[in-house]
């Protein structure tokens, strides 16, 4: 069970308010998206997203700003599935969610994955199709909150 949404764009200026919950992102289904990763430490932080290629278009030291854009690599960027974020540096990716379902966004530190370091895109098919996402089996055991609340409908009968 989960929220869509439940972090901002931008980093909040107050971090006393922080929740513990899973975070999931409502994806726009074939839009392009530009993720941003800073390294504020000393060692080497690596991200990898399952089941998905994107674009390593920039990295650089220091802080990222918007203006740091006009130095990406949009002519032959590098397709990859991790990107290495080096000590006091950003890197920045862009990719397209073209294929439904949900996705996951996580450190390959495995303490930090273990630990939360980590987010899911979600893409919902707009045209409810099983070309894009299959039924909810008929038999899948459910248990906890969703212990008796209602089946989604079925993008096919």
């Amino acid at each position: 069970v989960f929220k869509y949404d439940t972090i901002p764009d931008e980093p909040p200026s107050d971090n006393t308010k922080v929740t513990l919950a899973p975070i999931v992102l409502n994806m726009t289904h074939r839009n392009f998206v530009e993720i941003i990763f800073e390294n504020h430490e000393t060692a080497i932080q690596s991200y990898h997203l399952s089941g998905y290629s994107f674009f390593a278009v920039g990295m650089d030291i220091g802080k990222w700003s918007p203006e740091k854009r006009m130095n990406y690599n949009l002519l032959d960027a590098v397709s990859r599935h991790t990107i290495q974020v080096f000590p006091n540096s950003w890197s920045a990716i862009l990719l397209t969610f073209d294929n439904c379902g949900m996705w996951n966004l996580r450190s390959e530190i495995w303490d930090r994955h273990y630990l939360g370091q980590q987010l899911y895109a979600s893409v919902i098919s707009p045209n409810r199709s099983l070309k894009d996402e299959y039924n909810l089996p008929e038999g899948v055991l459910t248990c906890g909150i969703v212990q008796g609340m209602p089946r989604p409908p079925p993008f096919s009968s």
